[in-house]
């Protein structure tokens, strides 16, 4: 029931992404930018130096920067720890108590939250189940998510899913997500081009933004 320990893997590069059914862009008055589930409790199951993350964490880096530039909204969501069986759910069958220790409760340290970014606490796999989510993004009138973080076929996967279907669009960051091992994280990208979100690459996500931010100007 416990997380696995992780072994290395390395990320699927830009020529290994699969083909995208729809053609959307982001928008930066049309986007929020998600930071989902990256506390130390997660993160720490991942080899300490080394892909995935040292592409992953730094890419997130890259959208945060990017968004908070282009006045793109940043949201975190983060589990609490200390859940009672009836908070935990169905989830204490499938991966135990959660979080045990408050010190990894916390977002990791290169990526904590800022001044003007929003932390959610997190239930369930998708941000939006028992969260503010959807609410913030009508209060903003956005209708765009681009979604980072861990673990991309779990959280990440549901949450694209979930935005499909409460009409916004999503995007899933090949490069600033990551999964149990090379197999499960392109297992999520192709489910997610196939039927609920636009795969791309952080880099190309950034510059997107601010192209169309300039445009905007």
């Amino acid at each position: 029931m416990a997380l696995p320990t992780i072994p290395p893997y390395r990320v699927p590069q830009p020529d290994e992404l699969p083909e995208n059914r729809v053609s959307w862009r982001p928008d930066p008055n049309r986007a929020v930018l998600l930071i989902h589930d990256m506390e130390r409790h997660f993160v720490n199951a991942f080899p300490a130096e080394g892909e995935p993350l040292d592409q992953v964490v730094p890419n997130i880096g890259l959208l945060r920067e990017r968004a908070r530039a282009a006045g793109v909204p940043v949201v975190y969501c983060a589990q609490p720890g200390g859940q009672t069986p009836e908070q935990r759910g169905l989830q204490l069958e499938w991966w135990g108590p959660g979080v045990a220790d408050p010190a990894q409760e916390a977002i990791i340290d290169e990526l904590a939250p800022g001044d003007g970014d929003v932390l959610l606490t997190k239930w369930r796999y998708s941000a939006f189940q028992r969260t503010e989510l959807r609410q913030l993004l009508r209060d903003w009138g956005r209708d765009q998510l681009i979604i980072t973080g861990i673990y991309a076929h779990i959280g990440c996967l549901m949450t694209a899913a979930e935005a499909f279907q409460q009409e916004v669009q999503a995007f899933l960051v090949a490069d600033a997500v990551a999964d149990f091992s090379a197999e499960e994280h392109r297992m999520a990208l192709t489910y997610a081009a196939k039927r609920c979100a636009v795969v791309d690459t952080a880099q190309r996500l950034a510059q997107d933004l601010a192209a169309r931010e300039s445009e905007v100007a």
